[in-house]
């Protein structure tokens, strides 16, 4: 009598199911991960640091002059929001008298800041307060006002 020897390998259906039960895991993970959402994150984040950066340097500046930032070829800071350039001349009240000074270079909105234009926003309240905006907002993150801090 012959025997049958029983089969080495796996069948379609065995293999086919694998690849699925992959395929499900593999989308819940890409959708908990969500890689747009994190790189919208991150940008936010830089966002947020860069204009603390900003802040800081007028700040400093502002201290290292008794309070008054209109010193040494600096502009008043504007009264109304106004975008950051980065060339002299600009009729934006632009702050590169603070490089290298205070900052090593103005930084950049990571989408929105291109050639002189930095993407960010200042200006000085009646109040005194100063103001910087960054007011690129992210698809991926749903929010109504732009990132502005406040000093």
């Amino acid at each position: 009598m012959i025997s049958k020897q029983p089969s080495a390998g796996f069948t379609l259906i065995e293999i086919l199911i694998v690849i699925g039960l992959i395929a499900i895991l593999a989308g819940i993970v890409l959708v908990a991960i969500n890689p747009a959402r994190q790189f919208a994150q991150a940008r936010d984040a830089q966002r947020q640091s860069d204009i603390q950066t900003i802040l800081n340097a007028v700040g400093q500046k502002m201290v290292d002059n008794k309070g008054v930032f209109a010193v040494g070829g600096c502009n008043a800071l504007p009264p109304s929001t106004t975008t950051i350039m980065t060339t002299s001349g600009s009729s934006s009240g632009e702050l590169g008298c603070l490089v290298p000074m205070y900052l090593s270079a103005l930084p950049f909105d990571p989408i929105a800041g291109s050639g002189t234009n930095t993407g960010y926003s200042i200006y000085q309240d009646v109040n005194g307060r100063v103001h910087v905006i960054a007011t690129t907002t992210e698809s991926a993150i749903p929010r109504t006002t732009p990132i502005e801090i406040v000093r």
